[in-house]
């Protein structure tokens, strides 16, 4: 098992003052901050928001996506816009004998319609498929959400299908579409 204390943060530059950083707790009050500054509209679309009401559940989430992270099980990344954190980018999942990587994401309300999440896909698929760790890129998003699904067909994704009642989210069952594109 790797050393924790030798792990180096992980740092993709996008353009400007934005960038991907690794995930690490000492972003924890920073994490915090965007996600209340964002919580009635991120809790349109995803389901964890309603579960984060302090630091320290910010704190724990960045500790364990920090080890699934270095250890390549997953990727997270706080999305800054030069010293503010303004969205996160990650590979929720990866498989690493398939080489398939679930992509997340969500951008902070006011940072919206500036292309930030398509750089941030543009670089990881570059750099992933790049080392050779992924090759199957996936984002699945629930039907309604209009946003994440254009995401998607911008960047090149194909749509594979729709997965009936696959996401659990407001007290009801939604359909979710399956976008893939894979790089060889």
């Amino acid at each position: 098992m790797q050393d924790i204390e030798n792990w180096q943060d992980e740092v993709i530059i996008l353009d400007g003052d934005l960038e991907l950083r690794s995930v690490h707790e000492r972003y924890a009050e920073a994490i915090f901050t965007a996600v209340e500054r964002n919580k009635v509209w991120l809790n349109k679309t995803m389901n964890w928001p309603q579960y984060v009401v302090s630091v320290e559940d910010s704190r724990k989430n960045a500790q364990g996506n920090y080890i699934l992270h270095h250890r390549g099980y997953a990727k997270m990344f706080l999305i800054f816009s030069g010293d503010e954190v303004v969205g996160v980018f990650s590979f929720n999942q990866i498989e690493p004998t398939n080489k398939t990587g679930y992509i997340g994401y969500w951008l902070d309300e006011g940072q919206q319609g500036k292309g930030i999440i398509s750089r941030a896909i543009e670089a990881a698929i570059a750099k992933y498929s790049a080392e050779g760790t992924v090759r199957r890129f996936v984002i699945k998003c629930i039907v309604t959400n209009e946003a994440s699904n254009r995401v998607a067909q911008r960047n090149g994704f194909a749509l594979e299908g729709r997965l009936r009642e696959a996401e659990y989210l407001n007290g009801s069952f939604h359909d979710q579409n399956i976008y893939a594109r894979i790089v060889d």
